[in-house]
């Protein structure tokens, strides 16, 4: 499993740790040192099941400075694929990926219930 995250991101701190105390096993990967490629952000938004739009770090500075709150709506799907796949910070991390499932953000009710932790 792979932990895709932002070293600096107190959320992401905040998974990892969850993770480290729950003794499972992940990969960690920095996303502002190793951007995602569109074929990976295609493949995670396809595993999550949920709609794009959830794949952007909204509270992100560069979200704000490129204001995608009132460009998102009108791209394409191609658009924000490549875009999310241009810089790490757009995307909304933590992204925890395993065989079949993709978690984006941390919630540990979610977490749990996918990862079949009491």
């Amino acid at each position: 499993m792979i932990l895709i995250c932002y070293p600096k991101c107190t959320t992401c701190q905040k998974a990892k740790k969850w993770l480290e105390v729950n003794c499972i096993a992940f990969e960690e990967r920095n996303i502002k040192e190793n951007n995602p490629a569109i074929e990976e952000v295609k493949d995670w938004h396809k595993k999550s099941g949920l709609p794009l739009k959830k794949f952007f770090n909204t509270s992100g500075l560069l979200y704000k400075e490129l204001k995608l709150k009132d460009k998102l709506p009108t791209m394409s799907e191609e658009e924000q694929y490549s875009l999310l796949a241009s810089d790490g910070m757009l995307v909304k991390r933590p992204i925890f990926i395993g065989d079949n499932f993709v978690l984006v953000g941390f919630n540990e009710t979610d977490w749990k219930a996918v990862l079949d932790i009491e």
